[in-house]
C-alpha cells in the first residue's frame, strides 16, 4: 500500500471534513475567491458551461463547487430504455455483478450485501450490472437520474471517509463498502434500481431534491426511510441530488447492456447513454 494511502487510514477524516466544510462556506471574499481561483486554474474548470459563467460571482466556494449548468449544457441521449450517465466524470468500473460482487479495481472486488448494507435488498441484484462515475474536482457536482423511477427507500450508512481517487480505489480493500454513503433506492417502469452516492475524504455533504441536505450529520448507526406512498417520483435526466465536494455514484440493475464504448477509464458526461435495458417480453429485440 502506498504511503499517502496508509496515511488516510491516521488521519481524522471526519473532523478534516467538518472543517473543509466550514471553511467551503465562509463568504468573506479575499478567502472565497482564493479557494474558487485555485481549483478554476488548477483543474481547468469550464465555466462557459456553468449558468453563472463568472466564477468570483459565487458568494462561497461551495456555491461555487454545486453551480448549475446552463439549460442547453447538456441533453439526455437515447430513448426511454437507454441508462443514463448520472453526472459528469469518469468511469471508475462497469460491468456485470458476479454472484453477488462488483468490481472495485483489478483484484478486488466487493459485495452488493456490503454495499447497500442489506442482504435482502442485494439479491435482486446478484447477477446484475453496475457503473461506477468518479467525479474529479473539475466536474459538475449535481447528480440526476439515470432512468424514471419513483423513490421507495433511503439508507444512510455509516462509514469512513477514504479518498476515492483512483489509487485509494486500488489499494483500499472494500472502499465503496466502507465510506460514508447514502442508498437511494428506486422503482421504475422496468423494475428497480439503485443509485448509491458515496462519500470521501473532504466531502462535506449530501444533499438531496426531496429532502435537503442528508450528509451531515454523519450516521452513528444505519438510518432507513421509507419513502414509499409519498410521491417522490423523478423523471430520466433530473436532478435528483448534489455533493458538496467530490465523489462516487454507483449505478445498480438487476439486468441491462452496456455500450461497450463505455469501458473502465472512461470520461463520461451527465446524460450519455451508458447502455440499454434488456427488453420486455412486449418490447421484442434490442
Amino acid at each position: 500500500m502506498h504511503a499517502p494511502t496508509l496515511l488516510q487510514y491516521l488521519v481524522p477524516q471526519k473532523t478534516l471534513s467538518r472543517l473543509v466544510r466550514a471553511a467551503t462556506r465562509w463568504t468573506w471574499r479575499p478567502w472565497k475567491d482564493f479557494l474558487i481561483g485555485r481549483v478554476v486554474r488548477a483543474y481547468n474548470v469550464n465555466m462557459t458551461e456553468a449558468a453563472q459563467p463568472d466564477p468570483y460571482a459565487y458568494p462561497s466556494f461551495n456555491t461555487f463547487f454545486t453551480r448549475a449548468l446552463r439549460e442547453d449544457a447538456r441533453h439526455p441521449e437515447g430513448g426511454d430504455d437507454a441508462i443514463l450517465c448520472p453526472a459528469d466524470g469518469r468511469i471508475s468500473q462497469i460491468g456485470r455483478i458476479v454472484e453477488g460482487r462488483i468490481l472495485q479495481a483489478k483484484g478486488r472486488t466487493y459485495s452488493v450485501a456490503e454495499l447497500l448494507a442489506d442482504a435482502d435488498a442485494a439479491k435482486k441484484y446478484r447477477d446484475g450490472c453496475f457503473a461506477t462515475i468518479y467525479l474529479s474536482p473539475r466536474d459538475y457536482h449535481r447528480v440526476h437520474m439515470p432512468l424514471d423511477g419513483t423513490l421507495v427507500e433511503t439508507v444512510h450508512v455509516p462509514g469512513r471517509l477514504f479518498s476515492v481517487a483512483p489509487r485509494p480505489v486500488a489499494d483500499i480493500p472494500g472502499l465503496f463498502a466502507r465510506n460514508e454513503r447514502l442508498v437511494c433506492h428506486f422503482d421504475g417502469p422496468n423494475g428497480p434500481f439503485v443509485v448509491a452516492l458515496v462519500g470521501a475524504m473532504l466531502v462535506s455533504g449530501i444533499t438531496t431534491v426531496w429532502s435537503g441536505p442528508e450528509v451531515p450529520p454523519y450516521a452513528r448507526s444505519i438510518v432507513r426511510r421509507d419513502w414509499r406512498g409519498r410521491g417522490v417520483w423523478l423523471a430520466r435526466f433530473a436532478e435528483m441530488a448534489r455533493f458538496e465536494m467530490g465523489s462516487t455514484v454507483i449505478v445498480l440493475l438487476p439486468e441491462c447492456r452496456f455500450d461497450p464504448a463505455r469501458g473502465a477509464e472512461t470520461a463520461v458526461m451527465l446524460g450519455q447513454s451508458l447502455g440499454h435495458l434488456w427488453p420486455t417480453p412486449n418490447q421484442g429485440t434490442i
